[in-house]
């Protein structure tokens, strides 16, 4: 029982963060609407890197959600690779953008 409690509180913490992630990405589209031609075309490079990321963020939730309890902390630990990709990824370019 234990496990599956750890699961579901790490499910809701990725759940947590990419909600935190697309409000992000809601803010960049808002920004680039005002941004010039050059500036719009970067903004929309780097929401697009995101988005891309965003997916695989759900992908690997999805994946988390579906294994049974006992196999969850292998997908867990792939899980836990793709975040750190995504979180890197996403402080890479809220601070390129900060710039702008």
């Amino acid at each position: 029982m234990e496990n599956q409690e750890q699961k579901e509180n790490y499910q809701q913490k990725i759940q947590d963060q990419l909600d935190e992630w697309r409000a992000d990405i809601d803010r960049l589209r808002e920004r680039a609407k005002s941004a010039t031609a050059e500036t719009k075309l970067k903004y929309q490079e780097n929401i697009d890197r995101l988005e891309l990321k965003m997916e695989e963020g759900k992908s690997k939730l999805k994946e988390l959600k579906e294994s049974g309890s006992e196999a969850w902390d292998a997908v867990k630990d792939g899980a836990d690779s793709i975040w750190d990709t995504m979180k890197a990824t996403f402080a890479e370019v809220k601070e390129k953008l900060k710039e702008k």
